[in-house]
C-alpha cells in the first residue's frame, strides 16, 4: 500500500507500540473494577445517544470492556458476561497472542491504523443500529487479520486442535449468513461498517488472489489441453482419408507406393 508507506514515513513515530497488549491490560482492569462497581460498564459502552449528549469518551472507552463470553456473543456483537472470569481470562490471553503476532507480521504503525479504522467502522455501525455493536466485531476483525497471516496456526476448540484458517472460515460464514438473512438493511450495513478495516486492508488482496487463482486455473487447463494431443492414427487411407482412429472397424493395407489403403479402396492403389 503506497499510501500506508507514505503515512508511515510521516506519522510512524506516533504509533503506539504494543497497542493491543495495552488494550488487553485495560480490559483486565475494567473487568476487576466492574466486579467492585457493576454500574461502571454503563458509563463506558458505546452508546450513541449518550455520545450525542456530550459523553464523547465512550467513543474510546468501549474498547476496554471485556466482551468475550462466547463465540455467539462475539459474532452478534452482544456484550458477554463480565462475571465469567474463565472466559474473560482466556479471551484476553488470546487477544494478547494475536495482537503480538499481528504487530510482528505487520509492524506497529499498520496495526495502529488497522485498529483505528476498525474503531471508526464500529462507531458508524453503532450509530446506524444502536449500542448492540461493542468491540466484539472489532476483535473479530483482528482475528480475521491474524488468520490471513497465520492460516496454519493451531488453536484448541474445547479439546480439539483446529487450524486458524478453518475457524476464520466458520466466523466468516456466520457473519455472511447474518448479513444475508437479516431483514434489517441498516443492520446489514452496520455489519459491513464494523468490518470496514478488514475490507479496506484485505479486500483488494482477496480479489487479486481470486483473480490469480482463476488465471492460473485457466492457464493450467490450456496447458493440459495442449499437452495431451489428439490420438495419432496409425493408418490413413490415401483415398478416403478415413483412419483406424475415426473408423476402427476398417482394415488397412500398405500398398507398393508406401501409402495406406482401406480394403474398400485397395484396388485403387498403384500396382
Amino acid at each position: 500500500m503506497n499510501l500506508l508507506d507514505s503515512m508511515e514515513r510521516r506519522f510512524g513515530r506516533y504509533a503506539l507500540p504494543g497497542l493491543v497488549r495495552q488494550i488487553v491490560i485495560l480490559n483486565a482492569l475494567v473487568y476487576l473494577l466492574n466486579l467492585w462497581n457493576p454500574a461502571l460498564i454503563s458509563y463506558l459502552d458505546l452508546n450513541p445517544g449518550a455520545v450525542l449528549h456530550g459523553e464523547v469518551w465512550r467513543l474510546v472507552t468501549y474498547i476496554f470492556i471485556p466482551n468475550y463470553g462466547s463465540v455467539l456473543g462475539t459474532l452478534s456483537g452482544a456484550a458477554a458476561s463480565t462475571t465469567d472470569a474463565i472466559f474473560v481470562i482466556f479471551s484476553l490471553l488470546f487477544l494478547w497472542w494475536i495482537g503480538t503476532a499481528l504487530e510482528e507480521a505487520w509492524g506497529t504503525f499498520r496495526l495502529n491504523v488497522f485498529y483505528l479504522i476498525g474503531m471508526i467502522g464500529t462507531t458508524i455501525a453503532a450509530f446506524l443500529f444502536g449500542a448492540s455493536f461493542s468491540n466484539g466485531m472489532l476483535n473479530l476483525s483482528l482475528f480475521f487479520a491474524f488468520a490471513w497471516f497465520y492460516p496454519e496456526a493451531q488453536m484448541y476448540f474445547i479439546i480439539l486442535p483446529v487450524k486458524v484458517k478453518w475457524m476464520a472460515w466458520f466466523f466468516a460464514v456466520s457473519v455472511l449468513w447474518q448479513f444475508l438473512s437479516l431483514a434489517s438493511f441498516a443492520y446489514g450495513m452496520a455489519l459491513v461498517a464494523a468490518l470496514l478495516n478488514y475490507l479496506l486492508f484485505f479486500g483488494p488482496q482477496i480479489v487479486a488472489r481470486l483473480r490469480q487463482r482463476r488465471e492460473v486455473g485457466a492457464r493450467r487447463e490450456a496447458y493440459r489441453s495442449a499437452s495431451i494431443p489428439e490420438e495419432e492414427p496409425l493408418h490413413r487411407c490415401a483415398v478416403c482419408k478415413r483412419t483406424d482412429v475415426s473408423n476402427p472397424e476398417l482394415d488397412f493395407r500398405v500398398a507398393a507406393d508406401g501409402n495406406d489403403y482401406c480394403m474398400e479402396h485397395l484396388n485403387q492403389a498403384p500396382r
